[in-house]
């Protein structure tokens, strides 16, 4: 793999929250109960973290709370640099785990949470591809946010959002402001996994993983 810039190591940042039943997925909640809801969130997060360590050598998890390391178990392969994530709000979390891996010599670095179950190696290889030729790459989330923020320098400002902005359908329109005078490249758009609806439309999606999709399927009463 080519690496843009200089002197450092193509790494992929995730983040993520420790599978606690009643913290995660909460608006699943409807459809799935909240024990589900932490299962769904550990295979997730073993998704995303098995697809990127497959990809690149480095690997980090940048996880919250700050007593969640115990539950993450299994979810975690061998070999991921752990961050405890840092902040008040995501930015500042974002921020802080940017920030530290940037220092640790990773570089490029793309940015994930574990919330695309649909994202594939292909997305991460052309956002790789992306950072030759621009300084900040960016994956469109379909809810108006993003899945990915590929990084060729620590630009932290971009994270730079009011905290009440996180939560809304504004924050790749925001975070490209923030960016101005930055050459930005987008990937394709993907769906987020954040509420019943997302996940009637996902299910008939052949790139969802099956592990994932059946954890979706509402838990029949005894």
């Amino acid at each position: 793999m080519n690496t843009p810039g200089h002197g450092g190591t193509p790494a992929i940042l995730v983040m993520a929250k420790a599978p606690r039943p009643g913290t995660v997925k909460t608006r699943l909640h409807p459809l799935l109960d909240p024990q589900r809801c932490a299962e769904l969130q550990a295979e997730l997060i073993r998704h995303t973290m098995q697809l990127t360590t497959s990809h690149t050598p480095r690997a980090y998890l940048a996880y919250a709370p700050a007593d969640g390391e115990d539950t993450l178990g299994t979810a975690v392969p061998a070999g991921v640099r752990l961050l405890l994530q840092r902040g008040e709000d995501l930015g500042q979390r974002l921020a802080a785990a940017v920030t530290d891996a940037f220092t640790d010599g990773a570089r490029p670095l793309l940015v994930i949470g574990t919330d695309a179950p649909t994202l594939t190696a292909g997305h991460l290889t052309a956002a790789f591809t992306t950072l030759e030729d621009n300084d900040v790459a960016l994956g469109p989330a379909l809810d108006g946010g993003y899945y990915l923020i590929g990084l060729r320098a620590p630009h932290t400002s971009l994270f730079d959002l009011a905290p009440d902005m996180w939560s809304t359908d504004r924050v790749l329109t925001a975070t490209r402001a923030l960016g101005e005078g930055l050459n930005t490249g987008l990937l394709p758009p993907l769906r987020d996994l954040d509420t019943p609806e997302d996940a009637a439309a996902l299910l008939p999606d052949p790139a969802l993983p099956p592990q994932i999709a059946a954890l979706l399927q509402p838990v029949e009463s005894p």
